[in-house]
């Protein structure tokens, strides 16, 4: 049995299938003794490509989209590495081993049979959820959030594709590379979340907790290794190392502090959230236009349409999509909404049947493409190298990608600001 955090010989792995791709990756299902994980694999090749490639562009005179250098791409991957070491929650994976050769770095973690949840919605009748089974969804979402806050991490990626259902029917949040740390300047605090006792790591019992006081400046992205536990409003007074200006996330979740350029921190995450719980109720993202810059002018400008009588759970998510940041609904107010009356933080990870509950048996099917599912395994190197070099013989997820590709955005020039840093990446 695998070790975690080990290095992983390719050798000892069978590659049974491959369960997506992002901008720079795949991620296979893989099989390791008796042990099934999701291997996500980047290739070396393509990020020294893309780099020669900016680099080409900036010596001739020619402004690229691409402000990511291969220094800034390899930061990313290591930091999704590094952050993956610290996770010791039931609703986020943890690091089963690293493999590193001359043509791919790639990340084991837990794999989750269930599939995401964007195909589980796509299987209901109505192709949504009902309330009762958003709010189990929520609350989850929530304690999983509130964790990384915790840990002084923004997660930034929130959306339905990056939302695992487990073996027993609880989520998991995967896919960490457009994370970031963000500093916390604290004060302490004397009550303790409920949530708190349902945390599994030892020194966050331990420790006194603390929220922060969190700034709205224009700043730099601090490293803080704090595990303290956020619970204050967003509207506190802020300072200039406790904000990040990087423009990431994809197209029709984003925050629109981040679309304006004027810094980010927790808060965004509950706006991914509303985007969210929106798509759950309606099927659809509230915000949608015909191109990037539409979808971008309506999260902007647009209130989103909540449809329908007015009831707690579009209270909710009306509140998450604040589009002032300073006013935007925070975490105790969120876990003191009328959505969420009569429920027992304490115990929903403890919740023994969840709305959804994946066969034993089942191999994953959601989002993985037929034609990728084989019996003797996939050459990991090889289809990876394919994937990244336009070979048309190897379609991945053919469907999937083609609807996606206003989703995974490479660069971006920002609509609102004519600042230096105005890309928008998906890593």
């Amino acid at each position: 049995m695998m070790q975690e955090n080990q290095e992983i010989d390719l050798q000892n792995l069978k590659a049974l299938s491959v369960l997506g791709r992002g901008a720079k990756g795949v991620v296979f299902q893989v099989q390791e003794q008796q042990q099934t994980l999701a291997l996500k694999v980047i290739s070396k090749s393509f990020i020294q490509n893309k780099s020669k490639n900016k680099k080409n562009q900036e010596e001739k005179g020619v402004s690229s989209s691409e402000t990511a250098t291969e220094e800034d791409i390899y930061r990313r991957i290591w930091f999704e590495r590094d952050v993956l070491k610290l996770f010791d929650h039931p609703l986020l994976p943890k690091l089963k081993g690293v493999i590193v050769t001359e043509e791919i770095v790639g990340f084991a973690i837990d794999y989750c049979n269930g599939g995401d949840l964007s195909s589980l919605r796509k299987k209901q009748s109505e192709k949504m959820f009902s309330d009762d089974i958003i709010r189990f969804f929520a609350a989850e979402l929530v304690i999983a959030l509130e964790y990384l806050h915790g840990l002084g991490i923004v997660y930034r990626d929130l959306k339905p594709e990056n939302i695992m259902v487990q073996e027993n029917g609880h989520l998991m949040l995967v896919d960490f590379d457009l994370s970031t740390k963000i500093s916390m300047k604290s004060e302490d605090f004397q009550s303790r979340s409920p949530i708190n006792n349902s945390i599994s790591s030892k020194e966050m019992k331990k420790k006194k907790k603390r929220f922060p006081v969190l700034n709205f400046c224009s700043a730099g992205i601090g490293s803080d290794e704090s595990d303290r536990h956020p619970e204050a409003r967003v509207n506190s007074v802020r300072s200039d190392s406790e904000k990040s200006n990087s423009f990431v996330g994809t197209e029709e979740y984003v925050a629109p502090e981040i679309i304006s350029g004027n810094g980010h921190d927790f808060s965004v995450d509950w706006w991914g959230l509303g985007v969210v719980l929106y798509e759950m109720l309606y099927g659809k993202t509230p915000f949608r236009g015909v191109n990037r810059q539409e979808t971008f002018f309506r999260i902007l400008t647009l209130t989103p349409p909540l449809v329908g009588e007015k009831t707690a759970l579009r209270d909710f998510i009306g509140k998450l999509l604040e589009k002032d940041p300073t006013k935007r609904i925070c975490l105790q107010e969120i876990k003191n909404h009328e959505f969420f009356q009569g429920l027992d933080w304490e115990k929903i990870l403890q919740i023994s049947r969840p709305p959804f509950i994946p066969s034993p048996n089942l191999v994953e099917e959601n989002g993985v493409d037929e034609d990728m599912k084989v019996i003797n395994g996939i050459d990991v190197k090889t289809f990876v190298h394919i994937v990244f070099n336009g070979c048309d013989e190897v379609v991945v997820e053919k469907d999937e990608m083609k609807k996606r590709k206003d989703h995974w955005v490479e660069g971006l020039s920002n609509p609102t600001t004519n600042n230096k840093n105005e890309d928008f990446f998906v890593f």
